[in-house]
């Protein structure tokens, strides 16, 4: 079984950093302790690139001097000695300093330098085969006929050939998209019995380089903007040169302005373009020379509640800056997660992870990281994608959480509310909104039918035909009902509402499952190797014990449809039969209407939780139990407890909280917390999806 896997291009601008990336993410679900390396980097001191954004993703417990070889400096030192093979040993005794530490080790070869482009994938090949490291060679396709790539590819194989390589396969990656076809038949022409080969279209989004790229290359500083600002996407750049009016006109999405910082006019020409809405939104712009930038103008700018722009200044004379903002090569960063998205959706997309699992002996382990429980999410909701209704759809957090949906091809997104106004914000936020449908609740077809429906099931009530009709125009009215006749498959809500409001209309005309009595709660809390189910911890502040019961069943049913084994812990302050008194009896009383309801389930109860989560307590209180110290599923006795219990847990062990998934509804909808950020909304919709997979 190989522990190891070496990814070598053989040209440069081949987009092997997408090709890692995406390994790695493939990698890190299956085993917990990954490593990664590089024989080469280019300083001690400044991080690199690649390193810095696996390490960053990924948590890796290594330090950066632990995940290289060798600097540029020192490898021309040995070469400066003639002692070539001395390069080869230090690689290799710091590898295998790394590899003690890991159950394997992702190796990124070098990049194309001076120092090494005459013979640079020879060198990688030597590298891999000291290291004894399988290979994946990458070879560009940019700009390339199908027959050049042919000749490429071929060149690559007699090298590895040569070199006596063990190739795992060749990935043509940045290829023509109406290429493909073409050049698999190639790959697999040429390929032999043992290799997996792939094609990957280019995907030009991931060659824009961002405003933070800017100001650390030209060293500038961060003169306006939020922080998210610098990772404005830059399309291309302006020399603000002209007149203002001449020079608006040559501006488009995504621009970078380069201006001299004496230009107020088109500094401010270009605050007044954002405010409008109606001209096309520039990344950022970047003011040169040795002048102060006007604090007045930045102070006007700053009025206007923070406009997404970022702003830089730099001492630099406009040509200079200008000549080395476009030398800037594009690069993956870990804080820029709508990027990462669109790299791992696109790799997901073009390569075959079976395949590629298989090739290199993955072996599944039992434990469970919060990164492969997310993918496993993911997975699942890609293999049948569902259709979520989202009603903030004003809300930046839920704008920026479908983009990163709709990039990773998981489900299929519905916003409601104002379509001008989505539109106006998402173009202010940089998010696209292809493939992510609009409804406006005060202009749509659907109205008048979904108010007769409401009408339908409620004028019981007293609910008249005008108020339904009005109730309908409110948004989790109209994505509730959305989700009741079918046209959306599940609903998540509540960012910028509270609970009660989000879930109501699920309570009037959604109704629990046959069989379920109550709407309840859980959280997902990911543990560094373990996920678990915490119930109910946001929804029943005091159930009795049928209710009890009743969520000890429905967060049962959860782990199990989420691939988590359900042993249920019903907590209490005693263990066993030593504990008296009302609230340990509801305890024990809900634990036996389980049993009698639902005898396939393992459940022991009352218990505490050191006893039903730690061994060695679970031998001395319960050791014949099949539950005690190995306890999956934790219910707690009342929403006081829940609710203090999962966040002490979520800061203290520093776990990932997933939730609350709300549960015992005929179709699902799912609360958000106010406070929610763009992760817990992605989270919460595939969620969703997942369990309107099951419905």
């Amino acid at each position: 079984m190989s522990r190891n896997l070496y990814i070598a291009a053989a040209e440069k601008e081949a987009g092997k950093s997408m090709i890692v990336l995406g390994v790695m993410d493939f990698l890190s679900r299956h085993i917990k302790k990954v490593g990664f390396f590089r024989p080469i980097v280019g300083s001690a001191q400044k991080t690199d690139n690649h390193i810095d954004l696996i390490q960053k993703r990924y948590n890796l417990n290594c330090s950066y001097e632990e995940m290289y070889g060798l600097t540029v400096s020192e490898m021309i030192d040995f070469i400066n000695e003639e002692d070539v093979e001395a390069i080869q040993q230090k690689i290799l005794e710091k590898y295998k300093l790394l590899e003690k530490k890991c159950d394997f080790v992702l190796v990124e070869g070098s990049d194309f330098r001076d120092h090494l482009s005459a013979y640079e994938f020879n060198f990688n090949l030597r590298v891999a085969n000291n290291l004894g490291c399988p290979i994946i060679g990458v070879v560009s396709g940019l700009d390339k006929s199908v027959s050049e790539i042919s000749y490429s590819l071929q060149i690559m194989r007699g090298v590895m050939d040569s070199e006596k390589c063990t190739s795992v396969g060749m990935v043509v990656n940045r290829a023509n998209a109406s290429s493909i076809k073409e050049i698999k038949k190639i790959l697999e022409k040429h390929k032999k019995d043992d290799e997996i080969d792939f094609a990957i279209p280019e995907i030009s989004s991931l060659q824009n380089i961002t405003m933070r790229q800017v100001k650390q290359v030209l060293g500038a500083k961060h003169i306006y903007g939020s922080l998210e600002s610098l990772d404005y996407e830059v399309t291309d750049f302006k020399v603000g040169a002209m007149n203002l009016d001449d020079f608006i006109q040559h501006t488009k999405q995504g621009s970078l302005v380069i201006t001299p910082a004496d230009r107020v006019d088109i500094l401010m020409g270009i605050g007044m373009t954002i405010i409008s809405g109606e001209f096309p939104k520039i990344a950022g712009v970047l003011l040169t020379g040795e002048y102060k930038a006007n604090r007045f103008v930045v102070k006007l700018l700053d009025s206007f509640k923070k406009l997404p722009l970022a702003i830089l200044k730099t001492d630099m004379g406009t040509f200079e800056a200008a000549t080395k903002v476009n030398q800037i090569l594009p690069l993956l960063k870990a804080e820029n997660q709508r990027r990462i998205a669109t790299a791992l959706g696109h790799f997901e997309e073009n390569v075959n992870l079976i395949e590629l699992g298989n090739k290199i002996s993955i072996s599944r382990t039992n434990i469970r990281t919060p990164l492969m429980f997310e993918y496993e999410l993911f997975e699942r909701a890609k293999a049948n994608r569902k259709h979520i209704v989202l009603p903030e759809g004003t809300d930046d957090r839920v704008l920026k959480a479908a983009d990163i949906l709709v990039r990773r091809n998981v489900v299929e997104i519905t916003l409601l509310g104002d379509e001008k106004e989505i539109i106006k914000k998402a173009m202010a936020l940089r998010v696209k909104l292809d493939g992510i449908n609009i409804i406006d609740p005060y202009d749509n077809d659907l109205i008048n039918e979904y108010a007769a429906e409401y009408y339908r099931i409620r004028k019981h009530k007293g609910i008249t035909k005008e108020a339904a009709k009005d109730l309908m125009h409110d948004l989790s009215y109209l994505g509730t009902m959305m989700v009741h006749k079918g046209h959306a498959d599940g609903m998540v809500s509540g960012a910028a509402h509270t609970t009660l409001h989000t879930i109501r209309p699920s309570f009037e005309f959604v109704k629990t499952k046959p069989g379920v009595s109550i709407v309840s709660s859980s959280f997902f809390m990911c543990l560094e190797d373990k996920v678990l189910v915490y119930g109910d911890c946001a929804v029943n502040p005091n159930p009795n014990a049928e209710q009890l019961a009743d969520i000890a069943i429905s967060s049962a049913d959860t782990a199990k449809m989420f691939g988590i084994e359900p042993r249920i812990a019903m907590l209490s302050y005693s263990t066993g039969t030593s504990g008296k008194g009302t609230d340990v009896d509801k305890v024990r009383a809900a634990t036996e209407i389980v049993k009698q309801r639902r005898p396939d389930f393992k459940i022991e109860g009352p218990i505490q939780y050191d006893a039903a989560i730690d061994a060695s307590v679970a031998r001395t209180k319960l050791p014949d139990s099949e539950v005690a110290g190995k306890a999956t599923v934790f219910i707690f006795p009342d929403l006081n407890t829940g609710n203090n219990t999962y966040k002490a847990v979520q800061r203290s062990a520093n776990a990932i909280a997933i939730g609350p998934v709300l549960q015992g509804l005929n179709k699902p909808v799912n609360d958000l917390s106010r406070g929610c950020l763009v992760a817990d909304i992605v989270n919460t919709v595939v969620i969703t999806a997942i369990q309107a997979q099951e419905n």
